[in-house]
């Protein structure tokens, strides 16, 4: 895709109002063409409002001068835009690509967006061994060999793999394992593997198998069946019965995967199946993957979008930014008409590199997929309706239980976790009307060397500082979305007293505009979780029946926030125990380390060692000697 260098016209000084809006988007038309490309407005933050695209420039974005017949969400949009920023295209196809991967880097406000956009896992045979694995495999699709998925999830790969382990045999091994093994490993034990590694088969037996295992996730199972059965039955008259019986687990295997199948299309062939549910102004789209007519799992979105936008309108938001960073199969079954169609289809043709069908089945077992898609968007939507609905009574009750002046729509919850003051952290989570939003948490590595080891006053004062410091200095005006309605903490009064001082320090409001509102949930006594005790500034101490549904919230939100921590601080002191003091040795590998460690029993034995005692090691020169001691008694 070609596109010409972006085009900024900026706004006049005086910015923020309607009328400023429209001056922008006049000034930006009278340099604008009658062709294809991608608009952005931008705040004045340079923060991208909204990313459209257009077969003609200048007839789209005229439109947004005509404020009074825009709706008031893209009157807003106007308001607020102070620059643009235009992209010349060649055609309109390459435009609608440009425009959806500017859509899913961005992010934009007023764009409808797919949030939950994780990479798909695969089945991947390697094609770089005389012996192939077959593993799990995420990313991008450097490694050499043949890709089957994607799957829906993690989950659904590594319950695939171990089924295909018993069915197939093959290996899953490193190269490195594998050309390192003299004997037979446990899988071999347990029949999942054939043990290439100790020429259990041969080349050309463990080819046939990888053969097999290629034809069934191509869809030939019914074949690998029928050539099993003949060969566990001719075992059978043979009475050779242990063969029979490998030949038989081997087949109960794939039957096993094909019960998991739910729904199976035998000409589907390679396909997407979306099906888009709307209610109560949310849209779920379920997508279901089949690849070879067998269903490789599925996965409800919930685009963020205005509550009035269409389904058809944001199911094609859906599809452009759900292929703007994988490869479309050659058809795509649809619930219902995209707005813009055939140009969508021009898009993933070209994105693809192949003809791709965008289709709405009527009839036949096409229509039993999407319909199948229909009733778990449905179903879907319902379940996360009735879970925003129970959250947000949650929140309400915030209101009514710490005088808060609305329901707050960001909750922060702060915790600390270390050994001792060791591998010290500081965990921030958040959650909002929808839940906890996983995308907004927060790891500080406490990097204050004078802490006393184990201050947690002084560790939440770091973390509180660095986290709202970088929030004024990005978003002075709480206008990006960056500002917590309340920040809840993991203590008592002294971490409440913390709080207070920083954002005193910091110049933020407990009350009034622009304020954040302090709580901390401290334990009861003998730390007995259900009597948590309550801090608020300028209010006294209190407790909530351990039956309130606002207590239990709190403690789920309290139970997050120590997960994270404690999660975080694991993973570093994990990582930190592989690290010894022994690795910045010069001159020192890995043989003479183990001389070391073995003769002195620790590193810390080692850094204490006097010279005499290090030349007395094995493979330790007087010379090398001098530079350890050197090393840990620098100008002794």
């Amino acid at each position: 895709m070609t596109t010409d260098t972006p085009s900024l016209i900026s706004a006049p000084a005086d910015s923020g109002s309607l009328t400023h809006g429209v001056e922008v988007i006049r000034a930006t038309l009278r340099t604008l063409p009658d062709s294809p490309g991608v608009y952005r407005m931008l705040n004045r933050h340079g923060d991208a409002l909204y990313v459209g695209k257009a077969k003609s420039l200048k007839k789209r974005v005229v439109a947004y001068t005509r404020v009074e017949a825009l709706p008031l969400r893209l009157q807003r949009m106007v308001r607020e835009t102070v620059s643009m920023e235009v992209v010349n295209t060649h055609t309109e196809a390459e435009a609608l690509l440009l425009e959806s991967n500017l859509i899913k880097k961005l992010k934009p406000r007023y764009n409808i967006l797919l949030r939950d956009d994780k990479s798909f896992p695969y089945v991947l045979i390697t094609g770089d061994h005389a012996y192939p694995q077959i593993i799990k495999y995420r990313g991008n699709r450097e490694a050499k060999g043949e890709y089957f998925g994607p799957f829906a999830s993690a989950h659904a790969v590594t319950e695939t793999l171990t089924i295909l382990q018993k069915a197939f045999l093959l290996r899953t091994c490193t190269d490195s394992v594998f050309a390192t093994r003299t004997r037979a490993c446990l899988l071999h034990q347990i029949k999942r593997c054939c043990a290439p590694c100790v020429s259990k088969v041969s080349e050309e037996e463990y080819a046939a198998l990888v053969t097999q295992a290629r034809a069934f996730l191509t869809g030939h199972s019914q074949e690998i069946q029928q050539d099993l059965i003949a060969r566990m039955e001719a075992h059978a008259e043979a009475l050779e019965f242990e063969d029979a019986a490998q030949l038989r687990d081997r087949l109960r295997a794939i039957a096993r995967i094909q019960a998991h199948q739910d729904i199976s299309i035998g000409d589907l062939g390679d396909a997407d199946v979306m099906a888009v549910h709307q209610a109560g102004g949310q849209t779920c789209i379920q997508v279901f993957f089949f690849r070879m007519g067998q269903n490789y799992g599925n996965r409800a979105y919930f685009p963020v979008h205005a509550h009035d936008v269409p389904a058809g309108e944001v199911l094609e938001a859906f599809v452009g930014q759900f292929y703007a960073a994988r490869r479309p199969p050659v058809r795509v079954l649809l619930s219902e008409p995209l707005p813009n169609q055939d140009l969508v289809r021009d898009a993933l043709k070209l994105r693809a590199e192949h003809a791709v069908e965008l289709h709405v089945p009527r009839r036949g077992d096409k229509v039993k997929a999407v319909d199948h898609a229909l009733t778990n968007a449905r179903e879907a939507l319902g379940r996360r309706l009735a879970e925003t609905s129970a959250q947000k009574a949650l929140l309400d009750g915030m209101v009514e239980v710490f005088a808060l002046p609305g329901s707050p729509q960001r909750v922060e919850v702060y915790d600390n976790a270390h050994i001792q003051g060791a591998h010290a952290v500081g965990g921030m989570i958040v959650a909002g009307p929808e839940g906890f939003n996983k995308a907004a948490y927060r790891t500080f590595n406490i990097r204050d060397t004078d802490l006393t080891p184990g201050d947690d006053f002084g560790m939440m004062r770091e973390v509180l500082t660095r986290r709202f410091s970088r929030a004024l200095k990005e978003d002075p005006d709480h206008d990006r979305g960056q500002w917590p309605d309340v920040v809840l903490i993991d203590g008592g009064k002294g971490q409440l007293s913390v709080a207070e001082e920083v954002f005193a320090a910091l110049g933020i409001p407990l009350s009034g505009e622009g304020s954040v509102a302090l709580i901390s949930i401290a334990k009861g006594p003998d730390r007995n979780a259900g009597r948590e005790v309550y801090h608020q500034p300028g209010r006294a101490p209190f407790t909530l029946p351990h039956t309130h549904p606002v207590h239990y919230f709190l403690q789920r939100l309290r139970d997050e926030a120590h997960r994270h921590a404690n999660g975080t601080h694991r993973s570093k002191r994990s990582r930190a125990l592989g690290v010894s003091r022994l690795d910045a040795l010069p001159g020192i590998g890995p043989r003479r380390k183990k001389a070391l460690l073995h003769h002195f029993g620790s590193a810390k034995g080692v850094e204490e060692a006097g010279l005499t005692d290090l030349q007395a090691v094995e493979g330790i020169s007087a010379a090398l000697a001098k530079k350890i001691y050197d090393h840990f008694h620098p100008g002794g």
